[in-house]
């Protein structure tokens, strides 16, 4: 009887995703800042606040193909093995950024829908989900954006996890998701 190899890294498919939710995050970002730069109504605005709600809603998608191949896919494990209660931590910081890159979507999409606009997609309008509501989308903005910094601060909290993981603690949490590292050490 052969054993099933022992994973070292994740797979291809899902190391690309978390970089190209980490690019598309980043631009998600910029565009909600650069939006600010735009004067109210003018078109520059409007383009550059149409890009981030598309660039928002692909991450939206993405987090749903990532959650589907990671139930598919065993984790490798890290070594040497942490403690119990940064296995936890851990856990606990990736079903938040999962529940956030649902969530912070999905607020902006509600928040549209109850300011009376259809979300699009890359010019393609999405159901509308939610009746307009003044009240409503003014709520909606505050929980959009509070959650979004949230986001925000947890994307920084992970990536310094895994320097902290790979210089200090000088295990391979950080070379199991990056490709360049797969071999250092």
């Amino acid at each position: 009887m052969t054993a099933f190899p022992v994973r070292t890294h994740y797979g291809w498919p899902l190391i690309g995703l978390h970089w190209l939710t980490l690019a598309l995050l980043m631009l998600v970002y910029a565009t909600a800042e650069l939006s600010d730069v735009f004067p109210k109504g003018s078109a520059g605005r409007a383009s550059v606040r149409n890009l981030h709600e598309s660039l928002g809603l692909l991450v939206f998608g993405m987090v749903w193909l990532r959650l589907t191949l990671r139930a598919f896919a065993a984790s490798p494990a890290i070594m040497p093995t942490p403690p119990r209660w940064q296995v936890l931590l851990a856990t606990l910081v990736h079903v938040a950024l999962y529940v956030l890159m649902i969530a912070v979507p999905l607020s902006g999409w509600l928040m549209l829908n109850a300011d009376g606009k259809a979300a699009v997609w890359f010019g393609t309008p999405l159901p509308v989900l939610v009746a307009p509501n003044a009240w409503l989308a003014d709520v909606l903005e505050d929980v959009h954006e509070a959650i979004a910094q949230a986001g925000y601060a947890l994307v920084g909290l992970h990536a310094a996890a895994a320097v902290f993981h790979h210089y200090l603690l000088r295990d391979n949490t950080l070379r199991l998701m990056w490709p360049a590292l797969r071999s250092a050490r």
